[in-house]
């Protein structure tokens, strides 16, 4: 049996660490010993730049290409265009020809399950699959949501980035009321965390308080840091730029978390099972 989880790495509003996270929690797991794939679900290609692919629109074969075979119900091998990054992620490139595919879902029968025909073709291969969403709420993030069985979500701790986090919260669970009714929200990561300032201590524990109250709030935090900011330059992780430095420790510690989140599911699951 197959226990492959996929996580979504998802939040409407851009600029709040997401494609980092993606990465960076990705190469955590893989330190821990997972066999993880990174989707780029964003025709920016973010994630695909930041591994080191500075020119993603010179690829040939990407997540569109991918995605477009099966929309023309042509036959693909799952494991064509994954490409393998020296830190021991696989990940599946995206470039703006995805806009183009996005739009031509809306045309096509069963299409918000595309990209999850993908994932379960190439489910035998991985024991984490963490598709990096686009900042919008299109036919490409629900793709990723019924896909999913976990959301992540990053958020700065600041009052507009967690006032977005509304609309985000009612697409998820109109995605699990009448699509996807496993998909459930492991929290809300805290990133570009700074606690040496009031306003930040203020707002955390607003949501703690508030939507802390619904949803979790992972304890991992992810801090500033501007050598965090780095990697990208050099298509590195933050484990191999600086691995003795806060945001390793505290991608570490969110990938324990997360493992224990998933094993206490699966614990849940077999006792409910048994009864």
């Amino acid at each position: 049996m197959n226990n492959l989880i996929v996580f979504a790495i998802t939040n409407q509003k851009g600029g709040v660490g997401k494609t980092t996270t993606a990465i960076n929690l990705g190469a955590a797991l893989a330190r821990a010993g997972k066999r993880v794939l990174l989707i780029d679900a964003g025709p920016q290609g973010s994630l695909t730049f930041d591994l080191g692919l500075q020119k993603p629109d010179e690829l040939e074969i990407t997540l569109a290409t991918i995605m477009g075979n099966i929309i023309q119900d042509k036959a693909f091998d799952p494991r064509e265009g994954i490409l393998h990054h020296a830190e021991g992620i696989d990940f599946m490139p995206s470039n703006i020809e995805l806009s183009g595919v996005e739009i031509s879902l809306f045309n096509v029968m069963s299409r918000e399950y595309v990209l999850k025909t993908y994932v379960d073709a190439v489910r035998k291969d991985y024991d984490y699959v963490l598709i990096d969403g686009m900042p919008s709420l299109g036919m490409m993030a629900i793709n990723t949501l019924v896909t999913a069985d976990s959301v992540i979500i990053p958020s700065q701790p600041s009052f507009l980035s967690a006032k977005g986090l509304d609309l985000l919260l009612r697409s998820v669970s109109r995605v699990k009321r009448s699509i996807n009714q496993k998909l459930r929200i492991d929290g809300i990561l805290l990133t570009m965390v700074d606690n040496r300032t009031n306003n930040a201590k203020d707002i955390i524990l607003s949501l703690q308080q508030g939507i802390g109250q619904h949803i979790p709030i992972l304890k991992a935090q992810i801090p500033h840091s501007v050598r965090a900011s780095e990697c990208s330059l050099y298509g590195k992780r933050i484990f191999a730029y600086d691995p003795r430095g806060k945001v390793a420790m505290a991608y570490e510690a969110l990938a324990k978390e997360v493992m224990n989140i998933e094993r206490a599911k699966t614990d849940r699951s077999r006792n409910d099972g048994i009864r």
